[in-house]
Formats: C-alpha cells, sequence, structure tokens
C-alpha cells in the first residue's frame, strides 16, 4: 500500500515538534534575559545570551533553572514580613 504524499511521516512531525519546543525555550529565556538585564553585567548578560542561542535546549533551561534565579533579589513578601513581625 503506497504512502499518501500529503500526510507527513511520523518523523517528520516528531521533528517539528522538537523544533517549535526549541524556538519556544529560546523565546521564554530571552524575554526573561531582557527582563533581568539589569540585575547583570554586561559580560554576563552577553554569556547567558550566546549560551541561550548557540546550545539549542541545555543553553534556555540552564538560564530558566539556574541563572534566573541567581538573578532575582530575594525580598520577602509583605505578607511574609508581617507575619515575622
Amino acid at each position: 500500500m503506497p504512502q499518501n504524499p500529503l500526510i507527513p511521516a511520523g518523523y517528520d512531525l516528531a521533528w517539528t515538534a522538537v523544533s517549535v519546543v526549541m524556538f519556544g525555550l529560546l523565546l521564554w529565556a530571552l524575554v526573561s534575559l531582557a527582563r533581568h538585564a539589569k540585575a547583570l553585567t554586561a559580560r554576563q548578560a552577553l554569556a547567558w545570551t550566546l549560551l541561550s542561542i548557540l546550545v539549542p535546549i541545555a543553553g534556555p533551561l540552564c538560564w530558566l533553572l539556574i541563572g534566573r534565579r541567581a538573578t532575582s533579589p530575594r525580598t520577602t513578601s509583605p505578607r511574609a514580613a508581617e507575619r515575622s513581625a
């Protein structure tokens, strides 16, 4: 039975899904990096940006899991401050 050329093969769908996930992670990481840019030096921002772009899945994941937490200020919420007082 011949395969219909209009229906993509399973591996085409899998690679398309991987590409969409890669692009989505990259976009999410770059937007997050831009929002945290003031907390970084220029060299750190450049390094994280290049890592995110040049290492497709691991780079954005590293920024989202490690880098973003390292740059966010460790402040407590107003409710937590009220509870501790």
